[in-house]
């Protein structure tokens, strides 16, 4: 009856996804990823190849692994960045239950491929690290919590999220891997930090920090060995930093030219830990300052991106990924140039790595689904009385 009076009520015609997620997507962040992605394959055809000779192997097979997992990486990201902030809450909150044991099975199932450190479980064909998979699940968790702990009669998620991040810390420690400890502990902080933390507890926070280093240098032997290494006053020129810096040096401004490095000949990790000093080496400082100029890209925009978002877990959680996807590609450079101890950490799709590389898409890919543009005011309007 009401159609015959007034009409009938035409029906809304939803947008295709594609075009609505390619409308809404940071396309100046996602085009600095994949050109990240596409160095690393570069640098990989260089670094790996030395490595493929004395293994044995096909000169390229590194190379080829690299693509097929960063193949996987993309598809994950660009899987990822299609989810809702909901979405990404779930993956994020079941990634880190699935890590998380997988990390208290390590002591037991876990090698360390010679290394001296468990960090990894070997499946013949490939090898999974779970560390590199829980950073971003408990970023999310923890924004989570702390988001929740905002709303009337919510739980104390602060203090939640701390005693999980504890947890989480003296697991790696155990490995041990203290920088992905610091890394998962700096993360905590700085969702802690925008959630609105006194100053007075995140110095607290900091001075016991400080405390759990002292105590691993006199406890640990591998801790103490890369703390005294990075003190040292004379590098040794046969360890890894050695050949890096003199790599970094031999390099300049323009490099040496393609394929005429000698640093992937002799350093054991050219391809993962020091891929940085290949590319230094190779192609100068110009191709140096164009890769740190695309993790800031990717870290700032994000960052600004996220300043005009109202809702609070989003803008926790967006910010916490943004800051430990640009921290772990600092301490990686700032290893490499002895600005900082050696930490045993990659750098997000430059170097070789199965675990690396899909983890950090799965992470920009979370990063890249909390940014996208929504039907929202600007964060100003709520100081402006605006709905």
């Amino acid at each position: 009856m009401t159609e015959m009076v007034y009409g009938s009520m035409p029906g809304r015609v939803a947008e295709p996804v594609l075009p609505r997620w390619w409308g809404t997507i940071d396309k100046w962040s996602m085009t600095a990823i994949l050109v990240l992605f596409a160095i690393g394959l570069l640098l990989g055809l260089a670094a790996s190849v030395p490595l493929a000779e004395r293994n044995g192997l096909d000169p390229f097979h590194y190379v080829q692994r690299q693509a097929f997992f960063g193949g996987v990486a993309m598809a994950a990201m660009v899987a990822v960045s299609m989810m809702s902030p909901d979405m990404v809450r779930r993956l994020g909150v079941v990634g880190f239950l699935f890590s998380f044991f997988a990390l208290a099975l390590l002591p037991i199932f876990g090698t360390d491929f010679g290394k001296g450190a468990v960090r990894w479980f070997s499946l013949g064909f490939a090898s999974v690290q779970p560390s590199e998979f829980l950073k971003p699940g408990f970023i999310i968790l923890t924004a989570w919590l702390m988001a929740a702990a905002q709303d009337l009669n919510g739980p104390p998620g602060k203090l939640i999220s701390f005693g999980i991040a504890v947890t989480v810390v003296g697991f790696l420690a155990m490995q041990p891997d203290f920088g992905q400890a610091m890394l998962v502990l700096f993360g905590w902080g700085v969702v802690y930090f925008v959630a609105g933390a006194p100053m007075v507890l995140i110095g607290i926070i900091l001075g016991l920090a400080g405390v759990g280093g002292f105590a691993a240098y006199n406890m640990s032997e591998h801790f103490a060995r890369r703390i005294n290494g990075f003190l040292a006053s004379d590098i040794d020129p046969r360890s890894q930093l050695g050949y890096a810096t003199n790599a970094i040096q031999e390099g300049g401004f323009f490099g040496v030219g393609v394929g005429e490095g000698q640093v992937k000949w002799t350093l054991p990790d050219a391809h993962t830990d020091f891929i940085i000093a290949v590319a230094a080496e190779e192609y100068g400082l110009v191709l140096v300052l164009v890769i740190i100029a695309l993790y800031a890209a990717i870290t700032v925009r994000s960052l600004y991106r996220l300043t005009r978002e109202r809702d609070p877990f989003t803008r926790l959680a967006g910010t916490g990924l943004a800051c430990i996807f640009g921290v772990q590609a600092m301490i990686n450079m700032g290893v490499a140039v002895r600005l900082l101890p050696a930490k045993g950490m990659t750098l997000p799709f430059v170097s070789y790595g199965g675990s690396s590389v899909i983890a950090a898409g799965i992470t920009v890919g979370m990063l890249l689904a909390l940014t996208r543009s929504r039907p929202q005011g600007h964060m100003g309007d709520i100081f402006r009385g605006r709905k």
